[in-house]
């Protein structure tokens, strides 16, 4: 057993058959992140950006990509930047910009980052990239269950944005924990993923 298995397995207790409102799940995995160390954040952040490498997505060219809240304790996604700038792909960023929305920015050494009242980090402004030309998303969640659906933190930013994109694009959540068996009240328009990292399995829901 790997060292993530080990730390993780105290989180999903064998046998236990999950499935749950999203509510419910909303509370039981914001607790269970409390319990995570910063060094066990680090780790599995690697493991996750490691894990994207085998993933069928290096030959596209934009990539959205979400900062951490950080007192959230959310994916440490700058593993999975530096791949990405490492490979010069083009990183896009979102930026608030309404109610339930955000728009996208290219990412470029001049871009110049500010936390904003929800201690998320994003671009200040820049070159705007439409949704439609974005080739892959990763994807911020509490949670998934076993047939791809998410659970976010109720907001719907990334169910509203996803309906912007191509019917193609390429969703990838990163969760720290495994999935459940099912999340109970799925609305029509929450969008499943393509893909889910996790520190030790990398689920796919494609037919």
């Amino acid at each position: 057993m790997h060292w993530f298995e080990r730390i993780f397995a105290f989180f999903t207790p064998v046998g236990r058959i999950q499935i749950m409102r999203k509510k419910e799940l909303r509370t039981d995995y914001k607790n269970r992140r409390k319990s995570i160390t910063e060094s066990m954040l680090r780790k599995s952040s690697q493991a996750m950006a490691d894990a994207a490498l085998a993933l069928p997505i290096w030959d596209y060219a934009y990539f959205h990509l979400y900062l951490p809240i950080a007192h959230q304790k959310e994916v440490e996604t700058r593993f999975i930047l530096n791949l990405l700038r490492e490979r010069n792909k083009n990183v896009v960023l979102p930026k608030l910009s309404g109610p339930g929305s955000f728009k996208n920015y290219l990412y470029t050494d001049a871009t110049e980052l500010r936390t904003n009242s929800w201690n998320i980090p994003e671009p200040v402004d820049g070159i705007a990239v439409p949704a439609r030309k974005i080739d892959v998303v990763f994807l911020p969640l509490l949670v998934f269950d076993n047939r791809g659906n998410r659970v976010g933190y109720g907001k719907g930013f990334y169910d509203k944005f996803l309906r912007e994109c191509r019917r193609d694009v390429t969703k990838i959540g990163l969760s720290l924990f495994d999935a459940v068996d099912a999340i109970e009240d799925i609305h029509e328009n929450d969008v499943p993923l393509d893909y889910c990292i996790t520190p030790g399995k990398t689920y796919s829901f494609l037919s």
